[in-house]
């Protein structure tokens, strides 16, 4: 395969959307085709551009850094920049392909029309921009039903990329046996803020009533147990409404070891500091979460979740996407408009956790508002002693998955763009 200069980009936002789209598509695309960085020679390269969005953390550039997979990191900071001065981040082949992957799908638009390169989506739900893509990738039948039928021929349906989680979650590294239970505080500092004392404090009564269970806490690849450790302190305004709290907290000796986290009342939790963490998590019995894209990442790994949300901290939540998302941050309307706007979200809102919105019915219980840690520790033990409950759920969840191979079938579909285009021959 003879290749011609150009470049691949990846254009993604949110720690979520890193793990269960861009690295195993890269992973897989570098299989599939040499490319640069890992490929020195070649003259096809494979960069990715993060965008501005709420839910980042703005510690995405620095996981994805990690994985060695892409040539140019562009941050959510300097996307702007890009835009107007290309040139600034380095030469720029005079052909290329821009493929949205997470965020707004606007900003791909943009950065494919200002670099002149051939455009590609994604598609979960529903195409924003179709006549600006060359070719669309499609999650299900129902995105294409929704195209106009004289662009319908550039969507192909792929199935769900997050289905081929269960590829990577072999177990590698056995937990002690037990009942296994999963906290899962989110990925940013908002929902960490409000998720660790929280959950510490769970975790504490689940310990008390069920001394066999056992925690873990898998991080997420924006943070680290320094945060951790500041979010279960005393620092932690929050942390204060809460009896629990941390002890001590130490991490792994080494790559296959797991983190030690010991709350006030000498419960042990595990940490998993490896990334992705799926052989962990697939041993778990159930999760307890926040709102996410974990809840898409646990539903492929059909492992039983309950979704919390605790609203007597709304303020400091700052949980919502897109343009809201963004008014609820404003500085100086935050303590009144953002309040305003989170408690009309959670009014009206509809489903909240990615199994339940991709079902369009309750699969995985969704526990939203003025929550104690007393109820999700109960409503926890009940599940636990249900085994016919969490298999019913895995079951459930299960069914949701599609077909396995999305990751493969995008990667042809990317190969054949750039043919069809005489780009890679």
């Amino acid at each position: 395969m003879s290749n011609n200069s150009l470049a691949i980009i990846f254009v993604s936002n949110g720690p979520g959307e890193l793990t269960t789209w861009v690295k195993p598509l890269a992973q897989e695309l570098h299989k599939q085709v040499n490319l640069r960085p890992k490929a020195h020679n070649c003259s096809i390269s494979l960069n990715l551009v993060l965008v501005p969005c709420p839910n980042a953390t703005g510690k995405e550039s620095i996981a994805a850094k990690k994985w060695l997979l892409f040539e140019k990191i562009t941050k959510a900071k300097n996307f702007w920049e890009l835009l107007l001065k290309p040139k600034k981040f380095g030469a720029w082949p005079s052909q290329g392909l821009v493929i949205f992957l997470g965020g707004d799908q606007f900003w791909s638009v943009l950065l494919s029309a200002r670099l002149g390169y051939l455009h590609m989506t994604y598609a979960e739900w529903i195409v924003r921009w179709p006549f600006w893509n060359n070719r669309i990738v499609a999650m299900s039948e129902s995105i294409v039903k929704k195209l106009p039928r004289r662009i319908q021929h550039r969507c192909s349906v792929i199935g769900d990329l997050t289905a081929d989680l269960t590829k990577t979650a072999k177990i590698d590294n056995p937990l002690p046996a037990g009942k296994w239970i999963a906290l899962m505080p989110g990925s940013k500092s908002a929902k960490l803020k409000v998720g660790i004392p929280f959950f510490l404090d769970v975790a504490d009564k689940i310990s008390k009533s069920m001394p066999d269970c056992q925690f873990l806490i898998p991080l997420a690849p924006t943070t680290n147990i320094d945060e951790i450790k500041y979010f279960g302190s005393r620092k932690n305004p929050i942390s204060k409404q809460y009896e629990s709290g941390i002890k001590s907290i130490t991490k792994a000796k080494n790559e296959e070891a797991r983190g030690i986290l010991i709350t006030k009342n000498s419960t042990v939790i595990l940490i998993q500091e490896k990334h992705p963490a799926y052989s962990d998590l697939s041993q778990c019995d159930i999760a307890l979460t926040t709102v996410g894209a974990n809840t898409a990442e646990l539903g492929s790994l059909n492992i039983p979740m309950i979704v919390v949300v605790p609203t007597q901290h709304i303020l400091v939540m700052e949980a919502w996407d897109g343009f809201v998302g963004l008014i609820a941050r404003l500085p100086i309307l935050k303590w009144c408009l953002g309040l305003l706007i989170s408690l009309m979200k959670l009014k009206n809102r509809g489903f909240m956790a990615w199994p339940n919105i991709s079902a369009k019915r309750m699969i995985v219980p969704e526990r939203i508002g003025h929550i104690t840690t007393t109820q999700i520790a109960e409503e926890t033990i009940n599940w636990l002693n249900s085994p016919s409950r969490l298999l019913g759920q895995r079951q459930d969840l299960e069914s949701l998955r599609g077909d396995k191979g999305a990751t493969k079938k995008f990667c042809k579909q990317i190969i054949n763009l750039l043919e069809e285009k005489k780009l890679l021959k």
